[in-house]
């Protein structure tokens, strides 16, 4: 069967699409001490291209929601992923180019941020318009593609700069811009059907007016959050725990994170066939809250890495499991819906290491004690599943009657 006709070439080009993803994200905070050696420019300033990368992704994601059907898939994924590749190549040549190299990294971060945006919207309605069988064991396979990515780019990074020498970072920006570049034309030649017409798909003020899809914004704001809230201090816990240097912490913690949540998405893909998702995802969240306890109460720093580790396995289904939730309740949301809980997931990324560091600042600059207050996230949702639940016995008790 030709790639045109073949729906698991998409699925493959879906599953790039997440690689280019994991570039987007994490390529340039490896760089950011030679940025400021280099160019010159203050830490703070730097660090908060980190900021702007995630704002700009999270006003694609609004944009996206009115504009993408109109526009159509095609068109959109393959320009996410050249604006990836001209925003990636990009940082290695517009900080030379312009006069003021900050200007030069923010161009380049604006324009892999547009890409990267548009990927989180795009790919997994894509995916779950495929007609392909097991769409939930799909969609959990697609999100774990996203930690494997972060992973290699960690890992091929680093090795990277000790075979040739940080130096020539400007060399390797280059190489990874040809993966988005080259999947763009991937994109060009596979299968593409979209989730809904315009003349079925339901409205944003209908999605908004449901009490249910309000619900699952509040699951990927929890979901995002209980990552997020646990992620972002992954490295500090390594270095505790592992008696390392800070920097082998920087690899060791993040990595291993990545590395549980990833195995948890494909161990969920295998077996998604037979367990409940709703319960699976609850049983997850009390297994979350479990690894935040132990990271924050048990004195041993290694046992507190390990909870940390736990934690990443735990998160893993929450995120792709809730896509799944809502698009079998939701079968006419369209890529608006995929949109706005991409958006709700991405609030709760930004929220939970929010609380987190206002805890810790709190209770003393104590990150272990601070870290237990994003506990608040997997309770959440499971009070949210439990009522999502209710709402839908009562949905199926009143279409009886009816």
């Amino acid at each position: 069967m030709s790639i045109r006709n073949n729906y698991n070439h998409t699925v493959f080009a879906c599953y790039f699409g997440y690689v280019v993803q994991a570039i987007v994200n994490n390529f340039a905070p490896l760089l950011f001490l030679t940025f400021r050696s280099e160019f010159n420019i203050p830490l703070s300033q730097i660090t908060s291209l980190v900021t702007i990368n995630f704002l700009f992704q999270l006003f694609i994601d609004v944009v996206s929601a009115k504009y993408v059907d109109k526009i159509g898939y095609r068109r959109c994924i393959v320009a996410a992923q050249f604006f990836s590749a001209l925003g990636i190549a990009g940082m290695g040549i517009l900080p030379d180019l312009l006069p003021n190299p900050y200007i030069g990294l923010l161009a380049s971060i604006l324009l892999y941020a547009t890409g990267g945006g548009l990927i989180e919207v795009l790919v997994s309605p894509i995916v779950e318009a495929c007609p392909i069988k097991n769409k939930k064991a799909a969609m959990s396979l697609l999100h774990s593609f996203y930690c494997w990515g972060h992973l290699f780019v960690v890992l091929a990074t680093t090795a990277f700069f000790a075979l040739f020498g940080i130096a020539n970072w400007r060399i390797l920006a280059f190489i990874w811009a040809i993966v988005p570049f080259l999947n763009g034309f991937y994109f060009m030649r596979v299968p593409i059907t979209t989730l809904t017409t315009d003349e079925d798909k339901m409205s944003l003020k209908s999605l908004f007016s449901s009490k249910q899809f309000l619900l699952f914004m509040l699951i990927m704001v929890c979901s995002g959050a209980s990552e997020q809230g646990m992620s972002q201090w992954a490295s500090t816990f390594a270095e505790a725990g592992l008696n390392v240097s800070k920097t082998i912490g920087d690899l060791a913690g993040p990595s291993l994170f990545a590395v549980t949540m990833g195995t948890s998405r494909v161990i969920y893909s295998k077996i998604s066939e037979k367990v409940d998702l709703s319960k699976y995802m609850t049983c997850c969240a009390t297994l979350c809250i479990v690894a935040y306890a132990m990271a924050t109460f048990l004195k041993s720093p290694a046992l507190s890495f390990v909870g940390c580790a736990l934690c990443g396995f735990s998160v893993g289904v929450m995120w792709p499991g809730s896509f799944s939730l809502a698009s079998e309740s939701f079968p006419k949301g369209g890529t608006a819906m995929f949109a706005i809980l991409a958006l709700a997931g991405d609030f709760g990324c930004s929220f939970g290491p929010t609380v987190v560091g206002f805890a810790t600042s709190l209770l003393g600059d104590d990150i272990k004690k601070g870290v237990f207050a994003a506990v608040i996230f997997p309770v959440l949702l499971i009070a949210s599943l439990m009522i999502m639940k209710k709402l839908q016995t009562k949905t199926n008790k009143l279409d009886k009657c009816c």
